[in-house]
């Protein structure tokens, strides 16, 4: 009688034990179950850009970030990439973004001027700074913040995604001899430049890119900017003007955005959202390497093949254009609380970097 009381007092000590156990492991489980289902779920967005489908350098970068972000997921994100016009016009991708038409858009921030001023800092300031040095700021100088304070009242997460280096001046109709060239010039600049060119006496003009060609062809514009040698002769805008002017003293460094609806990217795990921002780094570095390999070679092929006239500028035009730009700049900030913070920031971290490579970059380039 008693081995069989003992022997029930074991039974029974042995089934609670079991069900404590069950009790204990079930959330573990359950928590389980659903972190697995979460990283086995599958996103498909879609990018709009501003560039013509695959155009070299700026197209062909939002494709190498969605085949990098498929590869790095292992397919669990996939982005299918939307050339100007295909899904939303090219000057549009800003809204389309901010609204949920798509989750992302590459494009240029200074298009954005409209919504919000300061915007402009972020692609490229007139004589401001070169693709180096805009990653610093960006990266360690506090740009980055400022720049996504700046765009989440719109819904946005921005993040630099490509940078084209120092630009071309542009192609002319006519020769610049001397500040009085540039008075009633009708030429496509956007951003802080084309408010430069414009208190310089010029008109500037806003167009996508696939319109410049027949704008400069047909006479509508008698100038434009575009990017460099690689992507200009692509556009074959040799045929279209005489003169191919340098430096690109509005575009020393200008750098692409990549925008994210900030719902979508907050809807997606963790190790997803690492993923979207590596590859953006990974794209900003990728593109600037590829117009410092391309470059060269496009603008041998301009002079040799297609006997295109390249001209430096005039001192005394661009001593004038730096004048005006160090007003246009300052007014811009001082009309808008925003901009005021973005530009003190800029202007803090210019001013220290200019002083370094004073001895450092520019020195070695001039020994060299």
């Amino acid at each position: 009688m008693q081995a069989k009381n003992a022997f029930s007092i074991l039974k029974l000590g042995l089934i609670s034990l079991v069900a404590a156990s069950l009790m204990a492991c079930g959330p573990e489980k359950q928590t389980a179950s659903s972190g697995e289902a979460a990283t086995q779920q599958t996103y498909k967005w879609k990018m709009v850009t501003s560039w013509p489908k695959n155009f070299p350098g700026l197209g062909t970068a939002p494709e190498r970030f969605s085949k990098m972000v498929d590869e790095m997921s292992a397919g669990r994100l996939k982005v299918k990439v939307y050339g100007a016009g295909e899904l939303v016009p090219a000057l549009q991708v800003f809204d389309a973004v901010s609204q949920g038409t798509a989750e992302m858009g590459h494009s240029g921030a200074y298009y954005w001027k409209g919504k919000t001023a300061a915007a402009q800092f972020f692609t490229s300031v007139p004589f401001g700074l070169t693709a180096q040095e805009m990653n610093g700021w960006i990266y360690h100088g506090g740009g980055l913040q400022l720049w996504q304070e700046l765009y989440a009242p719109f819904n946005l997460i921005p993040l630099a995604a490509g940078n084209t280096g120092v630009q071309m001046a542009g192609w002319f109709n006519k020769e610049i001899n001397s500040v009085d060239d540039l008075k009633g010039l009708k030429m496509r600049i956007p951003g802080l430049g084309g408010e430069v060119l414009k208190r310089a006496g010029g008109t500037p003009v806003t167009l996508p890119g696939g319109e410049l060609f027949t704008s400069l062809q047909t006479g509508a514009i008698d100038a434009t900017e575009w990017v460099g040698p690689y992507n200009d002769l692509a556009f074959g805008l040799y045929k279209a003007a005489k003169h191919y002017y340098y430096p690109g003293w509005h575009e020393p460094g200008s750098m692409m955005e990549l925008t994210v609806n900030k719902p979508a990217f907050e809807s997606l795990p963790k190790d997803l959202q690492a993923i979207v921002t590596t590859a953006a780094k990974a794209i900003n570095a990728d593109m600037l390497a590829e117009y410092t390999a391309r470059n060269n070679a496009a603008l041998t092929e301009l002079v040799e093949k297609h006997g295109v006239d390249v001209r430096e500028l005039p001192a005394d035009v661009l001593t004038k254009l730096r004048e005006l730009s160090d007003q246009v700049v300052a007014e811009v900030a001082a009309q808008d609380p925003a901009a005021q913070k973005v530009y003190d920031s800029y202007i803090k971290y210019r001013d220290g970097v200019v002083k370094y490579h004073a001895i450092s970059e520019q020195s070695f380039i001039n020994a060299r």
